[in-house]
């Protein structure tokens, strides 16, 4: 969630919740359709259906597919590949391809993933997650505009055979080829409809259990239809999920207590009053919240300010994050413990998680008093007596208000002469500012694409498009570097070079953790095989039902 996406991402994706759209007697033939039938509320419209496009596939992971699916605790399932096998030297990867059509009919081949990479590698096509290729061979130079798309790494000596060849090895590859962006697109449809391709429900076809219908692009509805060409359509019980978005999580709980939605994400408020009910439930995410400095600022003195680790460390150890979590969010979220998230990835070699070892002691803890002294030293460096920052954050993400309101209230309270001004406004505007530098402070986030350190790392290196506040460390950028190239056969030195990484990263607050998500919702008990996930693809309805219990 690259990947929040992202972020947020602007929560990368958004927060789906599942609706029941109705129950009544088995002989009536409306009533037995509409209990094949979900309504889903999301709480931002679907902003694009091309996966060349995508920052995130929280929905459309319904709809695409590419060599495997992520399964129960992101276990990697069958998808359109059959078999699969690799080199001893982990270089060349072969996959056989199953019988599978596209939603329109045509058979979906092995040139259909060549032509889907080297579109979503293309310059013109500015794909955000192009830089998850990286390791394939040719894709970083291509992704630099030093080679051409059709080097990359992949061919089909068969309409049932892919082989992808890597620059180096890469310890995740398995589950990275189970993320959508990976996977076919039919260049037949993109030629014919040009322009229009993606553009609305209609021009596209699509290779996932269900295809999608009435989205137009920018409405508040749509729709997902069963796909009976999906290779495995047999086991998907569902006939349609019907989307709306509700931003309002009030209106999504007076819409669940008329039995018209199944599944309801519940605010901090809500979860105090909810929180011993039968139908309370919490789903995690790999998803860390972060405060994210401008160390290009277009303000000098601002600039300097955001250059000065003790005025970072400071603004870190301000936060009292036990209280921001168990007291103000109430929802089960937890204090992060560095830049990756809990309970993400385990080492190899101890089974220690990665985020206990990234741990650095008095960055992310809550220390007043050493918070003041970083702060007046931090202040007395850069030669200000006091410092007026604006934060931005996004209104479509439900806490947003509270967290940024709290870290108002808190500095003012611990670090004196810090003014924080909130500018509080829509996701995708606020991630437009973000990518243009117009920002002090930016309340954002990510969550993890796939379930290795790495998909967070990624993000914090020297000109990453992620990385909108320009944070850059050398030895960061080499250890993560290291990690993919000589070390990446080699999974202890390569879990090592993650760990340093990271602890450097924290150490200095290139980004400072605020809290790590965890969604606590309202839901229908008879509500059964939706499958969720903390990385990558979070939902998916293949095996979803209702029980007629």
């Amino acid at each position: 969630m690259k990947k929040i996406h992202k972020i947020l991402l602007t929560i990368f994706t958004a927060l789906l919740v599942v609706v029941i759209a109705g129950c009544g007697n088995k002989k009536s033939n409306s009533n037995e359709s509409n209990k094949k039938q979900l309504n889903l509320s999301a709480t931002a419209p679907l902003d694009t259906i091309d996966i060349s496009k995508s920052t995130g596939y929280g929905q459309t992971g319904n709809v695409f597919e590419s060599f495997y699916r992520l399964g129960k605790k992101g276990q990697v399932n069958a998808g359109l590949a059959k078999s699969s096998s690799v080199s001893g030297d982990g270089l060349t990867w072969t996959f056989k391809l199953r019988d599978a059509k596209w939603s329109n009919g045509d058979k979906i081949t092995a040139q259909d993933f060549v032509y889907s990479w080297r579109r979503t590698l293309d310059p013109k096509t500015k794909s955000p997650y192009s830089y998850l290729f990286s390791g394939i061979k040719n894709a970083d130079q291509i992704i630099d505009g030093k080679a051409k798309p059709d080097s990359i790494g992949i061919s089909a000596p068969n309409d049932k055979t892919v082989v992808i060849k890597l620059d180096k090895p890469i310890a995740y590859f398995k589950v990275l080829m189970a993320y959508p962006l990976f996977g076919p697109q039919n260049e037949k449809v993109v030629d014919k409809y040009g322009k229009k391709y993606g553009t609305k429900s209609q021009y596209m076809v699509y290779s996932g259990p269900f295809k999608i219908k009435n989205w137009s692009g920018t409405g508040n509805k749509w729709q997902f239809a069963k796909n009976d060409n999906y290779w495995d359509h047999k086991v998907v019980k569902l006939a349609q999920i019907n989307y709306t978005v509700v931003s309002n999580p009030t209106t999504g709980q007076e819409l669940y207590q008329q039995n018209k939605l199944d599944l309801t994400p519940l605010t901090s408020q809500q979860v105090k009053n909810f929180k011993s009910d039968k139908e309370f439930k919490q789903y995690p995410y790999s998803y860390v919240t972060y405060i994210k400095y401008n160390f290009a600022d277009q303000d000098a003195a601002k600039r300097k300010a955001m250059n000065n680790k003790n005025i970072r460390l400071a603004m870190s150890l301000a936060i009292d994050r036990d209280v921001l979590t168990k007291k103000i969010l109430g929802d089960g979220s937890e204090p992060p413990k560095g830049f990756v998230a809990s309970d993400l990835a385990k080492d190899p070699q101890t089974g220690k998680d990665f985020a206990d070892q990234q741990y650095v002691k008095d960055t992310v803890d809550t220390n007043t008093k050493l918070a003041q002294e970083y702060w007046q030293k931090g202040l007395k460096e850069i030669g200000q007596k006091d410092l007026k920052l604006t934060l931005l954050a996004s209104n479509d993400d439900a806490n947003g208000k509270v967290i940024s309101e709290y870290l108002q209230s808190r500095y003012h309270k611990i670090l004196p002469g810090l003014d924080i001004d909130i500018r509080d406004i829509p996701g995708h505007s606020a991630t437009q500012r973000a990518d243009d530098g117009d920002f002090d402070l930016y309340l954002s986030g990510w969550g993890g694409d796939f379930s290795d350190p790495i998909t967070f790392l990624q993000t914090a290196k020297s000109n990453t498009s992620y990385n909108q506040g320009k944070y850059s460390n050398k030895e960061y950028d080499e250890l993560v570097d290291r990690a993919q190239d000589q070390d990446a056969n080699d999974e202890n030195k390569r879990w090592d070079d993650l760990v340093k990484a990271t602890q450097i990263l924290n150490a200095e607050q290139g980004m400072t953790p605020v809290y790590q998500q965890v969604t606590a919702y309202l839901q229908k008990s008879d509500v059964k095989g939706i499958i969720h996930n903390t990385a990558g693809t979070q939902w998916s309805y293949k095996y979803a039902y209702k029980d007629e219990k």
